[in-house]
């Protein structure tokens, strides 16, 4: 048992848009191991945003159990559902999600002060986390002086610098030209290595080739569930 970080037992999540309730998901069941590279794949419409908000503690259920790493998060309030997304969850999206008017460093940064981390220990944390993303160069850069691939950097490095147990990627090569998608699958992977769960939300089958397992939605559904046997990873691109 131990060994499950998430479990969601029929979760089912409706919208009410004016008169008419939308199913997004669907009586839902998925048990993700600790250290599973993880894709979840499926058309526009398919429910799997909704699910990567749900597993992230950005939205919950209309009904069904989530057990997160041993907590059932499925009851409790926004107050609570923030303070487990802090510490359990690392997000990187695909439009970066970065304050313009702060350094790499301070937007890094920005986790550990809600986490009550103080000055000192904050710096010398994200200052390692940037090493780690080979942006030690880079520190005191504004977003709007970085390229695609280097912001997404930061934001990997921001969801490392809580020592999350989950990172959760969304279309996280969405806006990168394709060298500097390969770049960021590759610290994935590393990630992934360094004993970390990496659940990937995509739409390109070939960025699902990476995870070692692929989840495929379909209207709010679990069309399919399998082991990826033939597993990419960057150095096949060399």
């Amino acid at each position: 048992m131990e060994k499950e970080i998430i479990r969601l037992e029929k979760i089912v999540k409706n919208y009410k848009i004016g008169t008419v309730i939308v199913e997004a998901l669907r009586s839902v069941s998925i048990v993700i191991e600790k250290n599973e590279f993880v894709a979840i794949m499926g058309p526009s419409g398919s429910g799997k945003s909704t699910l990567m908000n749900v597993i992230g503690c950005l939205d919950t259920a209309t009904s069904g159990n989530y057990i997160l790493n041993g907590n059932d998060v499925s009851q409790l309030d926004d107050n609570d559902l923030a303070e487990i997304r802090n510490r359990e969850i690392g997000f990187v999206f695909q439009t970066f999600n970065l304050l313009p008017r702060s350094t790499a460093l301070e937007n890094v940064m920005l986790p550990l002060i809600y986490a009550g981390i103080r000055k000192g220990m904050r710096l010398e944390r994200a200052t390692t986390v940037l090493g780690e993303v080979k942006l030690s160069d880079r520190v005191t850069h504004r977003p709007n002086e970085l390229s695609g691939g280097e912001r997404q950097r930061v934001a990997v490095a921001r969801a490392l610098v809580n020592n999350p147990a989950i990172i959760l990627a969304d279309e996280p090569t969405g806006n990168l030209d394709s060298k500097t998608s390969i770049e960021i699958l590759g610290l994935l992977e590393d990630i992934h290595k360094n004993g970390n769960t990496v659940l990937v939300v995509t739409h390109e089958e070939d960025i699902a080739k990476h995870a070692h397992r692929i989840i495929r939605l379909m209207d709010g559904e679990v069309a399919s569930d399998i082991r990826n046997t033939e597993i990419k990873t960057v150095a096949d691109y060399q």
